[in-house]
């Protein structure tokens, strides 16, 4: 018989690797100094026909598996949008894997599904928005914003697409700014309206580069005219690229008179709504259909955990609810089978680290961190435009920026700032990644991780200058 696995002791050894790992972090390099093939080169090609001694498997991951990690907990992680894990979530998600449950239905596991209905309240009234508001904890915005596309496409169907399907029906139109993130576009694809029927509306001249409402309103009636069917909008707020924004008041009031669904896509931008000084940034969000916040961005809740709240859950659930015997919970009254509110059936216990990260840090504590990373971004910006051979692109939203770097001796500056790009991230002390903005290339910075320092700031700016005038 095979010796039982020590499971306290290998937890105690993997504990603490995870403290020392976390406490030295912010000495390594920000990104890997790896070559592609170079971990994968080190790991047998086929799997062992016996079982392995711990102690070998645990060095072999030592040895291997760090060097080649993106160290994405690192306090001068400045690119992308920060994947946060604050230690007191991080030990959440421990004890939910000790559980290993399946949190599909109230029945599998009922203390998971109260605790979420909770946790989503809780975000809700942190961020200010009505009770009326409803939700669930899902995967990533991606499954948020397929969720409320298929939502937009059966309310515009009459609730008949998922049992007839889309042929001999006419095209369904779904609008949204020329700035929102790639997962619309897949959205499309995933819920089968295709490429073509997302409708990407001209941004305005302004600080915030919001959707252009006259183009909105132009295009809506232009389809109708063509006998195809406006079904939604997606609403933009703190994009990936340069942090665009629109007027979310004016959208929703164009989508009121057409009678459309609206998408409000917060993903990062959402977690800065706790503080009260930034909600104008969102106002009229309250009058949105569905809503997307990651707090596994910015807030600190270890991926994945994605918020999404709705004002008629009744419309979600008609859509992706499906209920076959072995599904069905009986004699039991006014539960909620959070399932039926996703395209996952299978659900992780995702609640238990909003609960412990909220309680141990918070509303006051999330909100000095983010309010610390905006203050901050905005001194890196203005610092950088003080330096005659820097230029910003586009000025802070938030804590999000871009730059280039304008040396006069190169013919190209996209190829420059691409190379200054890469050589930044090749120094190792901070990492940033790239854009393009306005058909050129920008670097994006963006501040966010959850134990940055103002320190970290001056790094970033010696690191930046430094390199930049090395090239």
């Amino acid at each position: 018989m095979d010796k039982p696995f020590d499971f306290r002791a290998w937890s105690h050894r993997a504990s603490d690797w995870a403290a020392d790992y976390l406490e030295g972090v912010g000495d390594q390099p920000v990104r890997p100094q790896v070559v592609p093939g170079s971990i994968s080169a080190q790991i047998a090609t086929a799997p062992p026909e016996a079982g392995q001694p711990m102690e070998e498997i645990f060095a072999d991951f030592e040895q291997i598996i760090p060097q080649g990690m993106t160290h994405w907990q690192h306090p001068r992680f400045f690119a992308y949008f920060q994947s946060n894990a604050a230690p007191a979530a991080q030990l959440a998600e421990q004890l939910a894997t000790a559980f290993a449950s399946q949190c599909m239905l109230w029945q599998t596991s009922p203390a998971a599904t109260e605790l979420e209905i909770v946790m989503v309240d809780w975000l809700r009234q942190a961020l200010g928005l009505p009770e009326t508001f409803k939700g669930s904890l899902q995967d990533t915005a991606s499954s948020v914003t397929l969720c409320a596309v298929l939502t937009m496409r059966e309310r515009a169907l009459n609730f008949t697409g998922n049992k007839e399907g889309l042929s001999g029906k006419p095209p369904l139109r779904i609008y949204a700014s020329g700035r929102t993130h790639s997962s619309i576009d897949k959205a499309l694809w995933v819920a089968g309206l295709g490429q073509d029927n997302l409708v990407k509306i001209p941004t305005a001249p302004g600080p915030l580069y919001e959707m252009d409402t006259d183009a909105l309103r132009a295009a809506i009636a232009e389809d109708r005219a063509a006998g195809r069917v406006p079904a939604g909008i997606v609403i933009c707020v703190g994009g990936t690229s340069i942090g665009a924004t629109d007027n979310v008041k004016e959208v929703c009031a164009i989508a009121k008179e057409e009678g459309l669904y609206t998408h409000l896509d917060a993903a990062w931008a959402g977690s800065a709504m706790i503080c009260e000084e930034y909600r104008h940034l969102w106002e009229g969000a309250e009058e949105a259909d569905s809503i997307v916040i990651n707090p596994h961005k910015w807030l600190g809740v270890p991926m994945e955990c994605s918020l999404h709240l709705v004002r008629e859950p009744e419309l979600l659930v008609r859509t992706l609810a499906i209920q076959p015997e072995y599904l069905k919970t009986h004699g039991k009254d006014g539960i909620v089978n959070f399932s039926e509110w996703s395209v996952q059936l299978g659900r992780r216990f995702r609640a238990l680290k909003v609960w412990f990260l909220m309680r141990c840090y918070g509303l006051e504590g999330l909100r000095q961190r983010i309010r610390n990373h905006v203050t901050w971004a905005e001194q890196l910006a203005e610092r950088l435009a003080q330096e005659p051979d820097f230029e910003i692109v586009t000025d802070p939203i938030l804590s999000l920026f871009s730059f280039r770097h304008v040396d006069a001796s190169k013919p190209d500056l996209d190829a420059h700032n691409i190379a200054l790009v890469n050589a930044i991230n090749d120094d190792g002390r901070i990492y940033l990644t790239q854009t393009t903005h306005e058909g050129q290339i920008a670097i994006r910075f963006v501040a966010g991780q959850f134990d940055m320092a103002e320190s970290d700031l001056e790094i970033a700016f010696e690191a930046i200058t430094e390199v930049a005038r090395g090239l």
